[in-house]
């Protein structure tokens, strides 16, 4: 952060530094306005005389050479610099754009980036689209062993230089000299350097839309962003429409017209779509994922719109249905990830796997240094791991009979999977000590206690996103809802009490 704030000359350097910088997005100096500095949802003046040409050349001379996209970066980070010209190409207004490395902002989205699907990312400009496309470059690439290439336009996944910023890991980066040669650059990174994962930012043309659809048919895995907030929003632009499908007009025979109960003029998608899944990013908190991207434009394209499946922090309740169990979250019917062990009397937790290699299974248990261990055989077992295509078996369900036995279920046989769920079964936080773990799950325990005995909401103590998130799937575990409130680094959760 200082390496951004050093380019203001003072008397805006004091004021800026003297920001909370953990919430600090943006700075702004336009020619002729005072400067101001976006915080949060605030906008703040940081001094009442307007920026001057002196001011600005003094800080353009601080920054160095802008692309052709009128992009700057500070070498080593993830900050970006863009420029406002004039109609003469003259600067008369500076952005200043704070770049971070952000861990944890994929946890809800690990199972689609894992099981290998494309992945297209939508929402509106600040919401963290590019920062999430940057863990996941650093997640398939360290965590899951992939061969992974960021298409780096404006340097904004991978930070300026020519070294790429270590908040996407070990992936390799190849950077576009113009914005136009994104697409070419993009079939350059499959035919050169034989990816299994490509990651690109902002998909923005029919040129790039075109490439993205030959990277996919090429078998390669695909994840980006593109413009527009939302699938209804991507179905309706002509330009980007492929990336889901693409859409035409169908005449239908009288029977088949009677039979849909529709008109004989309908529209119909156009081929599979490039991306298997879309992301919808609500805001930093919350998701909506369309899981099937065909089934959910069909769906568009016949007068459904389709809702999505939450992810992240519980949607807000709708208008007069506040404190409704309706509007509460509901727990996973699978228990997949249920954050909760059964209670074992002090030993090692006993777990069996069934469809999945035990190896495997022994291993990350060594790995996270878990009190369990594997057993051979069911009836020994205190909870089972399957494989979720074979968690309904005949054999299974023998050997479970006349067992009060949790089964939970991972979607592959990869180590990647089951660390996750055993992270989440033992209520391990990456990056965090166990002992500071430990105490947030006693605290949200506690306060799932109060908050069902006494029918308050009980606030619990500021802590670290990837901890409020592990309180969180405890609240939800309880039937409870959660939500997070207050600004970094006093974000807390607040447990409400049964409806």
């Amino acid at each position: 952060m200082q390496r951004l704030l050093d380019v203001l000359p003072e008397p805006l350097h004091g004021r800026a530094s003297a920001l909370p910088t953990a919430e600090l997005l943006e700075l702004v100096l336009d020619l002729g306005r005072v400067p101001q500095a976006r915080v949060g949802a605030q906008t703040i003046d940081l001094d009442s005389e307007p920026v001057s040409r002196e001011l600005l050349d003094s800080v353009l001379a601080r920054v160095g050479r802008f692309s052709d996209d009128n992009r700057a970066g500070i070498e080593g980070t993830l900050h970006r610099i863009a420029a406002l010209r004039n109609r003469s190409g003259r600067v008369i207004g500076l952005t200043l754009r704070v770049g971070r490395a952000v861990y944890g902002t994929i946890d809800s989205l690990r199972d689609l980036i894992e099981d290998g699907r494309g992945v297209l990312l939508l929402g509106r400009p600040g919401v963290g689209k590019t920062t999430r496309l940057r863990e996941m470059a650093r997640v398939l690439a360290d965590d899951c062993g992939r061969r992974v290439v960021v298409v780096d336009t404006s340097n904004e996944i991978g930070g300026d230089g020519d070294v790429p910023h270590p908040g996407i890991g070990s992936a390799r980066r190849m950077q576009v000299p113009h914005p136009e040669a994104q697409h070419a650059v993009m079939i350059e990174a499959v035919e050169n350097h034989m990816p299994e994962v490509i990651i690109v930012d902002e998909i923005g043309t029919a040129a790039e839309a075109a490439a993205a659809r030959t990277i996919a048919e090429r078998g390669v895995q695909l994840i980006a962003t593109a413009h527009g907030t939302t699938l209804a929003n991507l179905v309706a632009n002509p330009t980007l429409a492929d990336l889901v499908g693409g859409v035409q007009t169908v005449t239908l025979g009288d029977d088949e017209a009677r039979a849909r109960g529709t008109q004989k003029t309908v529209s119909e998608r156009r081929s599979p779509p490039t991306f298997e899944s879309v992301v919808e990013i609500v805001d930093r908190e919350r998701l909506r994922v369309h899981g099937d991207t065909a089934r959910a434009v069909d769906s568009l394209l016949r007068g459904r719109p389709p809702q999505g499946e939450p992810r992240g922090q519980p949607e807000p309740a709708a208008e007069g249905e506040a404190g409704q169990q309706a509007a509460r979250p509901e727990p996973d019917p699978a228990p997949v990830g249920s954050g909760a062990v059964p209670p074992t009397g002090g030993r090692r937790l006993r777990l069996f796997a069934y469809a999945i290699s035990a190896d495997s299974l022994d291993r990350v248990i060594r790995q996270l240094r878990l009190p369990a261990r594997v057993v051979d055989r069911a009836e020994r077992a205190d909870l089972v791991i399957a494989l979720r295509g074979r968690n309904a078996d005949p054999r299974l369900e023998r050997l479970m009979a006349g067992r009060d036995i949790p089964v939970h279920v991972v979607k592959r046989n990869s180590t990647a999977q089951l660390r996750r769920l055993l992270q989440d079964l033992f209520n391990v936080v990456p990056g965090q000590r166990e002992a500071v773990a430990e105490d947030a799950v006693r605290e949200a325990e506690d306060g799932v206690r109060r908050a069902r005995d006494e029918g308050v909401a009980v606030e619990l103590t500021p802590r670290p996103a990837a901890l409020r998130q592990l309180q969180h799937r405890i609240a939800m575990r309880h039937r409870l809802l959660a939500e997070s409130a207050g600004s970094e680094p006093e974000r807390r959760l607040v447990i409400q009490p049964p409806a």
